[in-house]
Order: structure tokens, then sequence, then C-alpha cells
């Protein structure tokens, strides 16, 4: 199924969601939504099993943290999320890798493909959440004393 036909079939409970307006989330959940035919393909193969089950994980998690992530402040916070997303792009990526004497051609240099523009759309997001990540502002703290009456100086209060 082409990316424009499979946008046509997503219900509104989803696209109604402002999480809908990240490109990157289309493409992860679209990811994760074709993925299914392969891991049904690799799962066949009693060898395959253990790979279709992780590819499977792989492509579920990359949208799931990406979900996860956009229901946190900005920030450290969804960083992390955007991190886990990342790596589940390039453990989806790696999975369809070993998966290529299984699946056609066809089908792992398109997966590579799109595993590879997910990992290149995620990266960068990680830097501009922590740059925009909720920091406490700077104060200038000064430091006060407390006399020691059994000393000559003054102690300065932790």
């Amino acid at each position: 199924m082409k990316y424009t036909e499979w946008l046509k079939t997503v219900p509104p409970e989803i696209t109604n969601d402002p999480i809908w307006k990240l490109d990157v989330y289309q493409l992860a959940l679209f990811a994760g939504d074709i993925g299914w035919h392969d891991v049904l393909a690799l799962s066949k193969k009693p060898m395959m099993l253990s790979v279709a089950d992780q590819l499977h994980r792989a492509l579920g998690s990359i949208s799931a943290n990406l979900t996860e992530g956009y229901s946190r402040s900005k920030g450290s916070d969804r960083a992390r999320f955007i991190e886990y997303a990342l790596g589940s792009a390039r453990e989806s990526r790696d999975w369809y890798f070993k998966s290529r004497h299984v699946l056609s051609p066809e089908i792992i240099k398109h997966r590579l493909e799109l595993t590879t523009r997910l990992v290149s759309m995620l990266a960068p997001m990680i830097s501009h959440q922590r740059k925009n990540s909720i920091r406490e502002e700077q104060a200038d703290y000064i430091a006060l004393y407390l006399s020691d009456p059994s000393a000559d100086s003054e102690i300065p209060l932790p």
C-alpha cells in the first residue's frame, strides 16, 4: 500500500489528535502498519520467528514512544522518549537488514529507506527539545556567614 493511500485509512480518532500534525509520527505509524505484513511473512519461517517478534516490537515502539513523549512537557523528558523512538527506528532498520534473505529486495530497499528517513527526522528533534528544556533561572547566591564563638573567623553557611 502506498503512503498516500494509507493516509486515507487512518481513523479520525488518530488524525484529530494534535500529534498527527507531526510528519514523523505519521511515517512511524505507517512503518508499523505496513511492517505487519513483513512480520507475517517472516513468522512463516521457523528460523525467523524471533526476528519477526523483534521487528514487530521495534516498529511499534517508534510511534508509541513518540506519543508518550508528545504527552510530556517540553524539554529533557520529551527528548528522552524521542531518543527511545530513535533507538527503535534504528533497531527496526537493523532487523530489516537481517531479514533480507527472506523478504524481497524491493521490500528491504523500501523499508531501509523508510527507517533511515525516520532516523533522520528524529535525531534533530532530540537536540531541539533539549534546547527548549525547562531550566531553573540562574540565581546569584550570596554567601552568608555565621559567627563561630569558638573561632577567630566566620564560617560560611552551606
